[in-house]
């Protein structure tokens, strides 16, 4: 589902605002990442295009690289930014997943899993900003995890389609369960990193 954040505290500086900067073409991109989420629920569940959404599934997810890309190469890094990237990917994984679920073509052994864990890490987060104890950054073990699930999950709605099902459920079934393995690992060094910062 969402992309993997890490607990390693960052505080802000005090002429820092996270609305510096939000007028780029990092943010641009991801903010029609952000838009064509919608989109993605009325093809799957009023029109029923199970194909169309896994292409919009790998589309939106494909793009992740490119506004951090473009941030970096025309130096457009921004706060809003740092929050806009992680929110799409967050959004349309939690999107692919619980729409796969509500149309029969993610396997539940893989769905519900994703939403547990998910809600247990945003429960996680949410605590740490009421707290104020700083923002939270991308892991790159946790990119890696959304990086094979946004492969997976595309590629179980193409197997439900019966579009060469032979040919993409066996690395549908492969990405999914070693990103969801990945995903836990994760979340248990953001447990380790709470339980640190609380005991200092």
């Amino acid at each position: 589902m969402l992309p993997a954040i890490s607990w390693r505290r960052v505080s802000p500086t005090s002429d820092e605002s996270i609305w510096k900067g939000a007028l780029t073409i990092p943010n641009g991109v991801s903010s029609l990442r952000l838009l064509a989420i919608p989109y993605f629920w009325w093809v799957l569940l009023a029109q029923r295009r199970v194909g169309l959404a896994a292409l919009l599934i790998f589309v939106i997810g494909s793009t992740d690289w490119i506004d951090g890309y473009l941030a970096r190469r025309l130096d457009q890094v921004s706060e809003i930014g740092k929050f806009l990237d992680p929110l799409a990917d967050r959004l349309m994984i939690a999107s692919a997943v619980v729409g796969g679920m509500i149309a029969g073509v993610l396997p539940t052994i893989i769905g519900v899993p994703l939403i547990v864990r998910e809600t247990l890490v945003g429960l996680g987060a949410l605590l740490v900003t009421v707290r104020g104890d700083g923002k939270v950054a991308v892991r790159p073990l946790g990119k890696a995890a959304t990086f094979l699930l946004y492969g997976a999950i595309p590629a179980f709605y193409l197997v439900s389609a019966g579009i060469a099902a032979s040919f993409f459920a066996p690395p549908a079934w492969i990405a999914g369960v070693t990103g969801l393995t990945l995903y836990y690992w994760v979340a248990v060094e953001y447990a380790i990193d709470v339980w640190g910062a609380d005991s200092r």
